[in-house]
C-alpha cells in the first residue's frame, strides 16, 4: 500500500544536486512572476513549460535516479526525459517573454547596458551553435558520444562525469527544441522556415534508429558497468539492454513525427490567421 511517507521519501533526491534544485527552482519562480506580472502565456503553454521542468526534476532528484545509475533501461528513460521529453515541452512553451518580465527590470536592462558586449558575444556564440546543420550533428552526437561503451562506463562511475553528461544532455536538448519550435516575436523573424525545420527532423530520425537498434539487437553485453556496480533489479543483462535500445529507437524517433506535426500546425495557423 502507498502511504504518505512512501511517496515522500521516493520525492527525496537520490543524489542531491544543488546546481539542478537552484536552476529548476529558479526557472519556475521566474516563470510564475512573470505570469503574476501580466505576461499570460495560456493554459498550454503554461502548463507545458511546468510540466517540461517538473520532469526534468522528477528523473534526476528523486529516487528514480538510484534505478538510472543502476539500470541500463532506467538510465535511457532519464535521458529520453532529459534529451527529448522535458526540453521538448518547454522549447514548445517558448517561455523567454514569460522568465524575462518575472526579472527584475535591473536585470532585463543588461543586454543594453555595460553587460552589452558580453550578450553580445554570448549571441554570435548561441547564432553559432545554432546553425541548422551543426545543430542537428550535435543532437544525435551527444547520444552517440555518452553511449559509446568505453565512454559511458567512466561517465557511470564518476559521479562528476555523470552530472556533466545529464547536463550536456538537457542543454544540447533545449538547445535543439528550441530552434524547431522557435516562433517569431514583432519583428523578429524565426531563423528557420516550416521545411527546414521538417527537414532536420528527419535528418536526426534514421542515426537514432540506428543506435537504437544496435543496441537492441546486440547479443553482446555493451554496458557492463550495471553489471559491475549491481543492476537495481534482477534482469538479465541482455534484456536490461534491449529495453534500453527500444527506448533509444522508437520513443526518440517518434518524437521527431510529433515535432513535425506540431510545425505544420503552426504554418496552418499562420496561414490560416492571414487569410
Amino acid at each position: 500500500m502507498v502511504t504518505l511517507n512512501t511517496v515522500i521519501d521516493w520525492l527525496r533526491p537520490w543524489e542531491p544536486s544543488a546546481p539542478v534544485i537552484i536552476v529548476c527552482a529558479a526557472a519556475i519562480s521566474l516563470y510564475a512572476i512573470g505570469m503574476m506580472r501580466g505576461a499570460k502565456p495560456g493554459f498550454w503553454p503554461a502548463l507545458s513549460f511546468f510540466l517540461g521542468m517538473g520532469l526534468m526534476y522528477v528523473v534526476t532528484q528523486t529516487q528514480f535516479d538510484y534505478y538510472s545509475q543502476y539500470l541500463f533501461s532506467a538510465h535511457r528513460f532519464q535521458h529520453l526525459i532529459l534529451h527529448h521529453l522535458g526540453p521538448f515541452l518547454v522549447a514548445l512553451s517558448m517561455p523567454a517573454a514569460v522568465l524575462a518580465a518575472g526579472l527584475p527590470a535591473s536585470v532585463r536592462a543588461w543586454p543594453q547596458g555595460r553587460a552589452a558586449p558580453v550578450f553580445s558575444v554570448l549571441r554570435v556564440l548561441y547564432n553559432g551553435i545554432q546553425q541548422p546543420f551543426l545543430a542537428a550533428f550535435l543532437f544525435v552526437g551527444i547520444l552517440y558520444f555518452w553511449l559509446t561503451p568505453s565512454i559511458h562506463f567512466y561517465a557511470m562511475l564518476s559521479l562528476d562525469l555523470y552530472w556533466l553528461m545529464n547536463w550536456t544532455m538537457a542543454l544540447d536538448g533545449l538547445l535543439f527544441w528550441w530552434l524547431i519550435f522557435e516562433r517569431g516575436r514583432a519583428g523578429v523573424t524565426p531563423r528557420l522556415s516550416p521545411g527546414k525545420r521538417i527537414l532536420l527532423l528527419g535528418m536526426i530520425i534514421p542515426p537514432q534508429i540506428a543506435l537504437g537498434a544496435y543496441i537492441t539487437f546486440s547479443r553482446q553485453n555493451l554496458f557492463d558497468i550495471y553489471d559491475v556496480c549491481g543492476r537495481a533489479f534482477p534482469i538479465s543483462p541482455l534484456l536490461d539492454q534491449q529495453i534500453g535500445g527500444l527506448i533509444t529507437w522508437i520513443p526518440a524517433s517518434m518524437m521527431s513525427v510529433v515535432a513535425a506535426i506540431i510545425v505544420l500546425a503552426f504554418r496552418l495557423e499562420k496561414t490560416h490567421a492571414r487569410s
